[in-house]
């Protein structure tokens, strides 16, 4: 509408209810997104052994990047570099002996209590 009619552009934000600042706004993160993932590409090829936590360990600590983790985390899902999670191996444990048959212990217990009521009286 600002190009064809040649309106003012406050007047056209107006008249479509957006703000000024969002007609004017150019993104810029397509050329970010462009050098996370290069960055990415070059880092997995390099390590192949490294998984996400490590690739954006190495670019924010190393490199110096400020970039958001969930920003990275976003392209390095887009470009599959994730890492199969490998399965923990399984211990394989020697079978328990059987345990010991159940014995009473009442002729202990009784004389226990035998004695302990001795005492007492005493």
């Amino acid at each position: 509408m600002v190009k064809e009619q040649r309106a003012i552009i406050k007047v056209a934000c107006l008249a479509f209810g957006i703000s000024q600042t969002c007609y004017r706004y150019v993104s810029q993160q397509s050329s970010v997104n462009r050098q996370i993932a290069d960055q990415l590409i070059t880092l997995t090829q390099n390590q192949r052994n490294w998984g996400f936590g490590l690739c954006y360990l190495y670019l924010r600590n190393v490199k110096g990047h400020r970039w958001n983790h969930k920003r990275v985390y976003r392209i390095y899902r887009q470009l599959a570099l994730n890492l199969r999670i490998k399965p923990h191996k399984r211990l394989i444990r020697a079978k328990p002996e059987p345990l010991a048959p159940y014995r009473s212990i009442s002729t202990n217990a009784g004389r226990w209590i035998l004695c302990m009521t001795s005492w007492r009286m005493a």
